[in-house]
């Protein structure tokens, strides 16, 4: 038996070294740039001043005529409640007015026949007490007689002759009365005229 080496491996070839790694350049793409935005204009400070200065005063002028239409609603509203008030008040008295006329008769009837008659001293009585309230009520009679006729304040029934001057008046009928400044009542008057010439003989 023949003596054989020993079977070894074969020699392998020592490894190549490695290639080196191939770069394969890649082309990145710039991120899309912003589009250009055009810059907003300038604002307009004056057109919009203008605009305000004109808007507040349109709301002054809406307010001052809002003002004075709620004042001349007050006055109008306070005139009439005033003027409803003296209808009211003249209504009564106008009412009232007759009752004093016959009282005022009847004592100066009664007062020619009977003095001291207890019946015409109540009926004064009653009269001071109309008169007094009257007073307080701010009526006052018109004084007429021997008086100007007055269109505001007479009214004239007839005419008289009369040695006064024309125009006077010569008897009162009935009394007229005021309520404060306004005419009540008219009095109820006879107006002296010239006397008529004796026709000649």
């Amino acid at each position: 038996m023949s003596d054989s080496p020993p079977n070894d491996p074969p020699p392998t070839a020592p490894p190549a070294p490695a290639a080196e790694s191939e770069v394969i350049p890649v082309e990145v793409e710039a991120p899309d740039a912003e589009p250009a935005t055009e810059k907003p204009a300038a604002p307009d400070w004056e057109a919009k001043i203008a605009a305000l200065e004109k808007e507040k005063k349109e709301n002054w002028d809406r307010y001052l005529r809002s003002a004075a239409d709620l004042e001349n609603l007050r006055k109008r509203n306070k005139r009439e409640l005033e003027d409803a008030r003296y209808d009211a008040k003249t209504k009564t008295l106008k009412e009232m007015l007759p009752v004093v006329d016959n009282l005022e008769r009847a004592i100066e009837h009664a007062a020619k026949d009977v003095a001291n008659n207890p019946i015409v001293e109540g009926v004064q009585l009653v009269l001071r007490q109309f008169q007094t309230a009257f007073e307080r009520l701010e009526v006052v009679g018109v004084d007429a007689q021997d008086k100007p006729f007055d269109p505001n304040l007479h009214e004239a029934i007839s005419q008289q002759e009369s040695d006064a001057p024309p125009g006077t008046i010569v008897q009162v009928l009935q009394r007229g009365y005021k309520i404060g400044e306004r005419l009540l009542r008219p009095s109820l008057v006879v107006v002296a005229k010239p006397s008529a010439a004796k026709p000649a003989e």
